[in-house]
């Protein structure tokens, strides 16, 4: 289960959650029809309106996530927030071609939608001026619904990085330069556009605002993810494989844990018998663990068996994906089924900023 989220159902093996400040927005739906005068029936279909028009959000994911699918890349999950619905895809593509048909699956599906809808609204003879479009009364609903998936599309193609528009943009820069260099300009239009939308938000709705916070920092950290790609190029997790590190047994209790990270620099530990991993175990799991078992509960209780296996002569690129993905610190390598070490975020990182400092120095030295 997702920390603060409900699930309410799954398909192909996507989990799809709803964030419990989700609700916020329905709440401040059934506000604004009090404060218009409107009764309890006109605050439902209001909520009911938002709640059909989430659905087709969550189909928008579902159109990125099962596109990245076809290209072999697994979706943890969806979730739903206020401002919209989030695929959390493990990585996107590296070729500008399907990460184009990734970036755009989500907004065709709105399209779609809207197709379909426009098609049972005309043969039904209930077209209706643009004009009458009005969210926040229960008349029209149908047509309403064919508006917002419009709406929805044409506003996720703004080419405000991270938004759907702004990955096409990537994309589509990316088939004449690198990757990194394509995250950057598009990272930076990507800001420029959030710093308009919170400016318009105070004159216009507040909830642009929050979704110019949202592209700003979310275009920050992607062009900082793909920086740290772009600097483990050509390296290998034999590169940082760490062979002296401290083994658990699954029968050690927390209270020996505890101990260990007191007295050591280690960020987690491997937990292996007759040298087959058995799971690992980090900080978080440790804390989680002591406030619901106790001190003297063994290991294996709150290990986790869902651990990342690394080879040794994996590019260390895809290791820092698998890691960050799947929220791990570290990772066992194997070699022909042995361990013969792990790997960890820190190592990673310490690569990350010696090429980054090697490059500055560069930089300087040709200046």
């Amino acid at each position: 289960m997702k920390k603060g989220a409900l699930f309410i159902g799954s398909y192909s093996s996507i989990k799809v959650f709803i964030h419990w400040t989700f609700w916020i927005i329905i709440g401040w739906i059934f506000m604004m029809h009090f404060q218009m005068g409107h009764g309890w029936t006109e605050g439902i279909q209001g909520a009911l309106f938002i709640l059909v028009l989430f659905a087709c959000v969550v189909l928008h994911e579902f159109g990125h996530a099962l596109m990245a699918k076809k290209y072999g890349i697994p979706t943890r999950d969806i979730t739903l927030y206020p401002i919209g619905g989030v695929a959390s895809l493990n990585k996107m593509p590296d070729k500008p071609a399907q990460e184009l048909a990734v970036a755009l699956a989500g907004p065709a599906v709105n399209f779609v939608i809207a197709g379909v809808l426009y098609i049972f609204l005309y043969v039904n003879d209930q077209l209706l001026p643009i004009s009458e479009i009005d969210h926040m009364t229960g008349g029209n609903f149908w047509f309403n619904i064919m508006a917002a998936n419009v709406i929805l599309a044409v506003f996720n193609l703004i080419p405000a990085f991270p938004m759907d528009g702004g990955r096409v943009l990537r994309a589509l820069l990316a088939f004449t330069m690198d990757k990194l260099k394509a995250t950057i300009i598009a990272a930076r239009v990507g800001q420029f556009l959030a710093i308009a939308f919170v400016f318009l938000g105070f004159f216009t709705n507040f909830w642009l605002v929050f979704i110019g916070l949202f592209i700003y920092l979310g275009a920050g950290a992607e062009e900082v993810h793909e920086s740290a790609k772009s600097a483990l190029t050509g390296y290998t997790a034999r590169d940082i494989l760490i062979r002296q590190y401290t083994r658990l047994l699954p029968g050690e209790t927390l209270e020996r844990t505890v101990q260990l990270l007191q007295n050591t620099q280690e960020q987690g530990f491997v937990v292996a018998e007759n040298n087959q991993v058995q799971g690992v175990l980090t900080r978080n799991e440790l804390i989680k663990g002591l406030s619901v078992y106790g001190n003297t509960s063994p290991v294996s209780n709150v290990m986790r068996k869902d651990f990342v296996i690394v080879a040794p002569d994996m590019p260390l690129q895809e290791v820092y994906e698998k890691l960050l993905s799947n929220n791990f610190s570290l990772a066992p390598v194997l070699d022909d089924g042995q361990l013969i070490g792990i790997v960890n975020a820190k190592g990673i990182n310490e690569v990350v900023m010696v090429k980054k400092a090697l490059a500055q120095k560069d930089g300087i030295a040709k200046t």
